[in-house]
């Protein structure tokens, strides 16, 4: 009797153990006294939107650091893939997206759409180039055109989406200079290496070496979306559903259209 009465102490104390250490770490999920650092792998399009929120961000919630990772949509999928760590994935195509829940590494909860963009036609800023249609690209006489990768950044696939529209991926098929992100493409046309870009509307919105010639009109490709979601490995969910949530507030999503983004209401 005695015996069984020490193990049944020994094992209350177990569980007791137990219960104080799963507390712990909820606390340092919600806030206790640390800081929390949170992984954010995100679009290189959004990036100058992105480092002006963490400002208000910290002040209402100064127990978690960003830790910012920019590059295309489709490197930061494979990354994530690969067991890169992360804990929020804010990509500029719903395809990077799909490709991780169908793999089960994000949240499904934990998803939606948050800012929308445009193509942008851009030229250097003291070019003799006068596009007015997108369409002219087929008699117009140029040399080179930058764009992003088909296969993996989102502003390319969306330009290579309306170049199909208007019959367009022949003729310029030899004129295509290839980046591996947005803002790539628009140091090409920056710098004069090439003569014409298809960037976000956002990215040539920074730019004081660039004009913009015309808009891709939006029916010729995919609507552009940037969803964000939690990664499912995330050690901090809480956390991450925090920042998240700040992104839908009026502070952040003002921040946005002052960055050329359009908000989506909630």
């Amino acid at each position: 009797m005695q015996r069984r009465k020490c193990l049944t102490l020994f094992l209350t104390g177990l569980v007791s153990g137990s219960v104080a250490v799963g507390c712990s770490r909820e606390d340092q999920t919600v806030g206790s006294g640390s800081t929390i650092t949170l992984t954010v792998s995100a679009a290189a399009s959004l990036q100058d939107a992105l480092e002006k929120i963490i400002a208000p961000f910290t002040e209402a919630h100064p127990d978690i650091a960003i830790d910012y990772n920019f590059a295309s949509s489709g490197a930061l999928q494979r990354q994530i893939e690969q067991g890169a760590p992360a804990d929020i994935f804010f990509a500029a195509a719903s395809q990077q997206m799909d490709a991780l829940s169908d793999k089960g590494l994000i949240l499904p909860d934990s998803r939606q759409d948050l800012v929308t963009n445009r193509l942008a036609l851009v030229t250097a800023i003291d070019s003799a180039l006068d596009i007015t249609d997108i369409a002219e690209l087929k008699t117009t006489d140029i040399n080179s055109i930058a764009v992003g990768e088909f296969r993996s950044v989102p502003a390319g696939q969306y330009a290579q989406q309306a170049f199909q529209q208007l019959e367009l991926l022949d003729t310029l098929q030899s004129k295509f200079v290839f980046s591996n992100n947005v803002r790539s493409v628009l140091a090409a046309v920056e710098s004069g290496n090439v003569e014409l870009g298809i960037v976000y509307a956002t990215d040539a919105a920074l730019s004081r070496q660039v004009k913009v010639l015309t808009t891709v009109p939006e029916e010729f490709h995919l609507p552009i979306v940037y969803p964000i979601a939690i990664v499912s490995n995330s050690t901090q969910p809480a956390a991450a559903q925090r920042f998240i949530d700040f992104l839908t507030t009026e502070t952040a999503q003002t921040m946005f259209t002052e960055f050329g983004f359009n908000a989506i209401r909630l």
